[in-house]
């Protein structure tokens, strides 16, 4: 975030923390946050981050997004299952806002 801030991209960004998903109150380990940088013009997914518990296997999914050149629109509107530390991912597209 901060290289796209210093270049001045076009980017929308986004952010959750974990005390927001269902699945970390669970395990109650709800420290943690997940980030996105988003191209606004191609809305492709430029950057992730993902720190917390369950997040080795959330970047996948931003991987799988970011390698097959899907927009964020498309994992925006998937529907996952409950409770995940995934389900965070819509849940953050949906709000993402211009830097």
């Amino acid at each position: 975030m901060k290289d796209a801030k210093k270049k001045k991209l076009n980017v929308l960004v986004g952010h959750r923390p974990f005390g927001k998903i269902s699945r970390s109150k669970e395990k109650g380990e709800t420290y943690g946050y997940m980030s996105v940088v988003i191209d606004a013009e191609t809305k492709k997914i430029l950057e992730a981050t993902v720190l917390g518990v369950g997040g080795d296997e959330v970047i996948c999914s931003f991987i799988y997004m970011m390698y097959s050149g899907a927009s964020y629109e498309v994992a925006r509107d998937n529907k996952l299952p409950h409770p995940t530390v995934s389900e965070l991912i819509p849940t953050m597209l949906e709000s993402v806002t211009k830097l």
